[in-house]
């Protein structure tokens, strides 16, 4: 078994146990809900998310920093402090531990965030290096936005494509097998360029700051559909979306055909999923394209109608997702390449 753990696993053995109950928590550890909210006083409330990046090699740095600020940003909280916990294979060079560690170091830059600490180790078993991230962030106690906040009849919009991270890592890590399946070099040398595009902190924040959204989420493991379906069920509404909607960029979409991968399964970040009120989509569209973003309307928030997400196909079927867990294409790829 690789990947998360079931949800009935997790709700019976993790956020079953979680110590002292503190009143200063707003939100705290439930599914569909990445980061914890607590409430810090003086009309401010503090972010703190924790994330690991066990399905990138080459990308190792640069993802974990991008990936928790994320995580911090579509709540509104601009990223400022991270931790890492890095694990390295007993055989690691300095080389490794020097190409990692500059990743983090211009990630963070970039997000404006400082690493204030954390762990580094040579740990038995390891045949890849892997991180964990924490990104702490402050947003003020009005203005910040869980991925719970959906609501009936709002439109659903996302930014860039789907499977950004995806392409980019299977680029670089894949990129031996993808040649061996007939994709051309250019094909792969485009699909890294994907990597500058992981983060979603610039237009997350342009959102919240101006209160255009009910909800954000920055969809990773389970790929888009993955991301529609914790919203769903964290918000405990059922969302209708549309196949033909939803980009797919070229390199992504050759890629999976040649690895036969599901586009919207696959590992998302740099993709931002929002729920916005019908009034308010056009602010929110026009704001992000005035910023260089490109945006897609790709589906509507219903009342809770049985199931998580409706996915409605080109051939005009309907997918129906009832599970909140959604297996991503890259974890399987690794597990069968193992």
């Amino acid at each position: 078994m690789v990947g998360k753990l079931r949800p009935e696993m997790l709700a019976k053995y993790v956020l079953s146990r979680v110590g002292r109950r503190d009143p200063s928590v707003i939100v705290g550890p439930l599914i569909g809900e990445d980061a914890a909210v607590i409430d810090i006083g003086d009309d401010r409330v503090l972010v703190a998310h924790a994330d690991p990046i066990t399905g990138a090699v080459e990308l190792l740095g640069w993802l974990a920093v991008h990936i928790a600020s994320n995580d911090i940003a579509v709540t509104g909280a601009r990223p400022r402090w991270l931790l890492s916990v890095l694990y390295l294979p007993e055989n690691a060079d300095e080389k490794l531990i020097d190409s990692i560690t500059k990743q983090i170091e211009e990630a963070a830059r970039e997000v404006g965030a400082m690493v204030v600490g954390g762990h580094s180790e040579f740990t038995p078993g390891l045949d890849r290096p892997m991180i964990a991230m924490t990104a702490i962030g402050l947003v003020s106690k009005n203005k910040y936005v869980r991925t719970g906040g959906a609501r009936e009849g709002d439109v659903v919009i996302m930014t860039k494509s789907a499977g950004v991270e995806g392409t980019a890592i299977l680029s670089t890590d894949f990129s031996e097998e993808l040649l061996r399946r007939g994709v051309p070099a250019e094909v792969i040398r485009q699909g890294r360029e994907f990597i500058k595009m992981v983060s979603v902190v610039k237009e997350a924040l342009l959102l919240a700051e101006e209160g255009l959204v009910t909800s954000m989420h920055d969809p990773t493991e389970g790929g888009i559909l993955g991301g529609l379906s914790e919203i769903a069920y964290a918000s405990k509404k059922t969302i209708d979306v549309w196949e033909e909607r939803i980009p797919v960029a070229y390199e992504t979409r050759v890629m999976c055909n040649a690895l036969k991968l599901d586009p919207l399964r696959l590992i998302s970040s740099g993709t931002l999923i929002a729920t916005v009120s019908r009034d308010k989509s056009e602010d929110a569209i026009k704001l992000l394209t005035s910023h260089g973003a490109t945006v897609s309307v790709i589906g509507e928030v219903r009342g809770y109608e049985g199931e998580l997400v409706r996915l409605h196909r080109k051939d005009g079927s309907v997918f129906k997702l009832n599970d909140v867990y959604v297996e991503d294409e890259l974890l399987r790829l690794w597990k069968e390449s193992r």
